[in-house]
């Protein structure tokens, strides 16, 4: 699991360097009019509405986007109307992948997910292929040079936290929650000034899969491919690659 989150938090590192892409601001404009939506356009009481708005800040959204986006989904102003959906399936060496969407036509979105898949030596799944994989833990993030671990470890477990982690070689602390305590922890550490790299309720799997460095390629290719539309918000995968081909993909990109 370790690897994992190594890989996971330079995945989002990555993304965040790549966060200049046009499409960057309309997926989290969808996160919160959807979060808006289902729990009300008060961050206070809304506790998943709140961590998108951070997210949103975090990536220098206007504060005008944000406040429409809010207003669209508590239905102060109109807009269109974005379902969730999870579409499963498996990528080159037989990764496991799992693609979170926010769509306002689920048959086109399918229709163009599954050719991602296919186009790139995969194949979409049916529901629940590859979900048993998996497992939804809240993740919550912390730069190492910027925050105490013993500090962190008191917060995090006094507010329900599973486990608290540090990555030497990172320089990062993960905390790790069930999903019901990740809103409590996430504002425990938010309250006692933390500052936070990440931090979302995420599918993190049970196993991960190492694959080959060529194979690796292949994989990166299909997750940028995936991350690229515009429908998707998250894509969760169970493939483990080596730093050397990690580093090489990194300085081609």
């Amino acid at each position: 699991m370790a690897g994992h989150s190594k890989w996971a938090n330079r995945v989002h590192r990555k993304n965040r360097q790549d966060a200049k892409r046009s499409n960057a601001f309309s997926k989290l404009s969808r996160m919160i009019a959807v979060a808006a939506r289902d729990g009300g356009g008060d961050p206070d009481m809304n506790p998943a509405l709140r961590t998108y708005i951070d997210k949103a800040k975090d990536a220098e959204m206007p504060k005008d986007n944000i406040e429409r986006a809010i207003k669209m989904g508590s239905g102060d102003i109109e807009g269109v109307t974005y379902e969730p959906g999870l579409y499963e399936g498996y990528g080159p060496a037989g990764v496991a992948l799992m693609v979170g969407v926010l769509t306002d036509n689920s048959q086109r979105t399918v229709a163009d997910i599954r050719n991602i898949f296919k186009e790139h030596g995969g194949n979409l799944g049916v529901a629940g292929c590859v979900q048993w994989m998996f497992e939804s833990k809240g993740v919550v993030v912390l730069p190492g040079d910027q925050a105490d671990l013993d500090e962190v470890f008191m917060i995090a477990v006094d507010a329900g936290a599973e486990d608290v982690v540090e990555d030497e070689e990172e320089n990062t602390i993960e905390v790790q929650t069930e999903p019901k305590q990740f809103s409590a922890v996430y504002d425990a550490l938010k309250a006692a000034g933390m500052p936070t790299e990440r931090a979302e309720v995420t599918m993190i799997p049970t196993a991960t899969n190492p694959v080959s460095d060529q194979d690796a390629a292949r994989v990166i290719r299909l997750l940028d491919r995936l991350n690229d539309h515009e429908d998707v918000q998250q894509v969760h995968s169970n493939f483990e690659i080596s730093d050397e081909a990690l580093d090489a993909l990194e300085a081609a990109s």
